[in-house]
């Protein structure tokens, strides 16, 4: 099993959306002031309606904010901030917030 080890992980890499390698992590700081009043600028929301973004997956974000723009998933809000976004916009935003770290307390 451990020969496939290499294996599995070079066609992971190719198969990998180059948007998401190449993702700018500062750019996407700067077009996230854009979200901050719903989803804030440091990823913890600011309206009970919106998620936190903070430390959620890199693909799980752009597959959402792609799924808003292509119109497979609606939100009044959403469906319109995510028609005007590049693949570009929506990886580097990604990575901005899936970038943050976040630490949780359990209650005693």
């Amino acid at each position: 099993m451990k020969p496939l080890l290499p294996i599995i992980l070079s066609v992971a890499a190719i198969a990998w959306p180059q948007a998401v390698l190449a993702a700018d992590l500062e750019a996407g700081k700067k077009k996230a002031r854009a979200c901050r009043t719903c989803h804030g600028i440091d990823g913890i929301a600011r309206i009970p309606i919106a998620p936190h973004l903070a430390g959620e997956s890199q693909v799980y974000i752009e597959t959402q904010l792609k799924a808003f723009r292509n119109g497979k998933r609606e939100h009044e809000m959403m469906t319109v901030v995510a028609k005007g976004l590049s693949d570009e916009d929506i990886s580097d935003l990604a990575k901005w917030y899936s970038a943050i770290e976040i630490t949780a307390t359990l209650p005693e």
